[in-house]
């Protein structure tokens, strides 16, 4: 499968807005909520690096990898902040930038951190990424026929969201690459796994809305969400999706444009 992948999106105006997706993900996650927030926003939506199309990984991974390179695209946009929107790990960094006092407010989609690394499900969970990885390397010359009928595409998607079948073929068979071409999954996980999520909630000074899914299977809420739900974070705003997987912005895209919209007012 001939698939380009790009190091980033930009489109829209209006006040800036940053996307920014998960773990083995691309930017084109957002793909079906980007018309609705870009009549009001200026979006940039990057690849993570060492993600599909986005930057290489070079050096060793630290806990400040992700938030150091989106800083970096976010001045090259110009931005010196941002509404921040993010998914999985991307609403885990989206909160670090928070944190630098880069984020004008934050909304974050089942973010990653939130979770005891003791938990033996964050251990199984974060373990299975590899083998993941290396399933869909096997799948992705079959990426096109596996998205093109509705059980290929719950099969593919069912980690992340409940209704695979309503996520469009082209964007299922696009994410089965994207997982197949990001680097080598296992530096990443050896590193959370002996160095948690490093993050100075303390800092955070924005607006912040925390969204959850009552069926996520990757980060199951309430558990994943327990890290976020006291101290630093007393102050944030608190959502749940009934019936709704890891990843709103793909299987509810219109409720989570509003839910975006209607918190990152300017």
């Amino acid at each position: 499968m001939d698939v380009v992948f790009t190091p980033e999106h930009r489109g829209g105006s209006g006040s800036p807005m940053v996307c920014l997706h998960g773990f083995t993900d691309t930017w084109r996650t957002w793909e079906l909520v980007l018309p609705s927030l870009e009549r009001r926003h200026d979006v940039l939506a990057p690849t993570l690096v060492g993600h599909a199309g986005g930057p290489p990984l070079t050096g060793a991974i630290t806990g400040k990898t992700f938030a150091d390179e989106i800083e970096r695209a976010m001045d090259r946009a110009g931005f010196a902040t941002a509404h921040f929107v993010g998914n999985s790990l991307g609403g885990f960094v989206a909160l670090q930038l928070a944190a630098r006092g880069r984020a004008r407010s934050v909304v974050a989609f089942a973010p990653a951190g939130g979770m005891d690394v003791a938990d033996p499900h964050f251990v199984e969970m974060v373990g299975s990424f590899a083998p993941t990885q290396e399933r869909l390397r096997l799948a992705a010359p079959s990426a096109p026929a596996l998205a093109s009928t509705p059980e290929g595409r719950r099969a593919v998607t069912e980690s992340i969201v409940e209704s695979g079948d309503r996520v469009p073929a082209p964007l299922v068979a696009h994410m089965i690459a994207g997982v197949a071409a990001c680097v080598d999954v296992g530096p990443l996980v050896t590193y959370v796994l002996e160095h948690g999520y490093e993050l100075d909630a303390a800092q955070i000074t924005c607006p912040v809305r925390f969204v959850w899914g009552t069926a996520d299977r990757l980060l199951p809420w309430p558990d994943a969400a327990s890290g976020f739900r006291t101290g630093a974070f007393a102050f944030a705003d608190w959502i749940e999706l009934a019936g709704v997987g890891h990843c709103p912005q793909l299987e509810v895209p219109t409720e989570a444009a509003a839910l975006i919209l209607d918190f990152a007012a300017d």
